[in-house]
């Protein structure tokens, strides 16, 4: 009964807004393509403005990754991951995470294509990635768009979040698959 309700909304509901949509902004007298146009400008104008934000942030990834500060990185903290049972071989996705989503997934597809989408590694990264955030790109892009030069606490909350985000996929997964 629920699953069919649920699939009865999800067939519906974009065709149920097209129509509305419409309709109510000719009850309202609003013209909708002249505020859809624009509203496609104001969107055009937030690209241009993070475009330098996502430049910036993709450079300084790849700048990270190619100098080789990610495998030293790691080896100066696995360790500390030994320690609470995470694979060395997960933590460059989990350093990963907070910079970059693109960069993350392109680690993760490494490590399934080495190790198997139904390995233990496969899996934790996984839910690295659907627990956690891009924390510094989002912080960049957006602050940035709307012009913050002062993160305040931002940045420690979005950090503390991600690894709330890391151990908590990291226990789970040991519950579950380990």
């Amino acid at each position: 009964m629920f699953q069919n309700i649920i699939t009865f909304i999800s067939t519906w509901a974009i065709p149920f807004l097209l129509f509305v949509i419409p309709v109510l902004a000719i009850v309202k007298k609003v013209k909708v393509y002249e505020a859809f146009v624009d509203g496609a400008k104001d969107g055009f104008n937030v690209a241009v403005t993070i475009i330098p934000y996502l430049v910036a942030i993709l450079v300084a990834i790849g700048m990270f990754r190619a100098s080789g500060a990610m495998d030293l990185f790691v080896k100066l903290i696995s360790p500390i991951t030994n320690f609470i049972g995470m694979p060395a071989e997960a933590l460059p996705a989990a350093l990963m995470r907070p910079l970059s989503g693109s960069g993350t997934l392109g680690i993760a597809t490494e490590l399934m294509k080495q190790y198997g989408p139904d390995s233990f590694i496969g899996r934790l990264v996984s839910t690295f990635y659907g627990s956690t955030e891009t924390t510094f790109y989002v912080i960049a892009v957006y602050f940035g768009a709307v012009g913050i030069k002062k993160t305040r606490h931002a940045v420690p909350a979005g950090l503390i979040g991600d690894l709330a985000g890391l151990l908590a996929a990291l226990f789970i997964c040991k519950i579950v698959f380990g």
